[in-house]
């Protein structure tokens, strides 16, 4: 699976393009459309279900230097008005202030980002490594590891400082139980 072939598939999902545009239209900074509702969506093409079946939320990564909590809530309170009375649920972090809480909730390091791709590089899952996002001429995407994981249905760990083997597991398992077709990867077996 090429780029071109990933991106018509991912945005078979209207609501992949709706959410791509809005961000585009609010010129939110480094905003990108990331992992699941993008690899499920193409997971879902691949193996013949409704294009929705199995998302529960939409997640955005933005990259904003205002880390207050208060910016952030703005933003989240933003996109919630605008989505959901399309019943769309939208879930928007800013990548600067995610060190700031995720070592409390997760019991994990997480050294500050850069940009909103340094944390698309630090999903669990390799093959969830995605975002997209909208241009004056048409998405770009951001996939440092390809498409190829995608294609084949494979969940592959992605080893790093805030790499968890339960975290990682819990959610294969749920992935695996509603796309039986998928091969998951142990995180023993990371290369």
């Amino acid at each position: 699976m090429n780029q071109d072939q990933f991106l018509t598939a991912a945005l078979r999902n209207p609501i992949n393009e709706i959410i791509t545009e809005e961000l585009f239209r609010l010129s939110l900074p480094d905003a990108w459309l990331v992992s699941g509702c993008l690899v499920q969506t193409v997971w879902n093409v691949l193996t013949k279900r409704a294009v929705d079946y199995g998302i529960n939320d939409y997640d955005v990564f933005y990259f904003d230097p205002d880390t207050s909590w208060e910016a952030e809530d703005a933003v989240i309170r933003a996109l919630a008005q605008r989505f959901s009375s399309r019943g769309i649920a939208v879930e928007a972090r800013n990548q600067a202030r995610v060190h700031l809480w995720y070592p409390k909730k997760h019991g994990l390091p997480y050294p500050p980002l850069r940009c909103s791709t340094d944390g698309i590089d630090r999903f669990l899952t390799r093959n969830t490594q995605i975002g997209i996002r909208r241009t004056r001429n048409g998405h770009e995407v951001y996939a440092p590891n390809g498409f190829d994981d995608v294609a084949a249905l494979i969940a592959r760990p992605n080893p790093g400082p805030n790499f968890s083997v339960a975290n990682y597991e819990a959610k294969a398992a749920r992935w695996k139980a509603l796309w039986p077709e998928l091969t998951v990867l142990p995180a023993e077996r990371v290369s």
